[in-house]
């Protein structure tokens, strides 16, 4: 059990880089299951389609985000404060991480991969700058 759960683990956490350097739409099955090192059937053990695990790599580059661009900024009263505490986070906890992002903010580089070729998907990547103007302006 626990080598299943490192295995979907491993999944999300690759396909999170190959998605930052890639895009999307031009990151392939293979190409992950060839990072992680595992078969066709370990990956759909685990995801039944791609856009499932980027449901699942959304989720987790969100709480990445929230962990590193959010910090201390409810200490913050004023909309214009919250920004500036969010904008220095941003660009010293943040775009700082070349493990996970190697070539910056995924969200930001999906949401204009996205747009055009799969607007389903660029959707899920817009709620959550919905969500951050909700929690800015709050």
């Amino acid at each position: 059990m626990k080598e299943k759960t490192n295995l979907k683990e491993r999944i999300i956490e690759e396909s999170l880089k190959l998605f930052s350097v890639k895009g999307y739409m031009s990151t392939s099955i293979t190409d992950i299951i060839e990072v992680v090192g595992a078969s066709k059937g370990g990956f759909y053990n685990h995801f039944k389609s791609k856009e499932q695990l980027f449901l699942e790599i959304l989720s987790t580059a969100r709480k990445i985000w929230r962990e590193r661009n959010l910090y201390k900024i409810e200490d913050k009263s004023r909309p214009l404060l919250k920004i500036q505490k969010l904008l220095k986070n941003y660009r010293d906890r943040y775009l700082v991480d070349s493990n996970n992002f190697p070539c910056g903010c995924i969200f930001v580089n999906l949401a204009v991969e996205l747009s055009d070729q799969a607007p389903e998907l660029a959707k899920e990547v817009d709620t959550g700058f919905i969500k951050l103007r909700m929690r800015v302006y709050a």
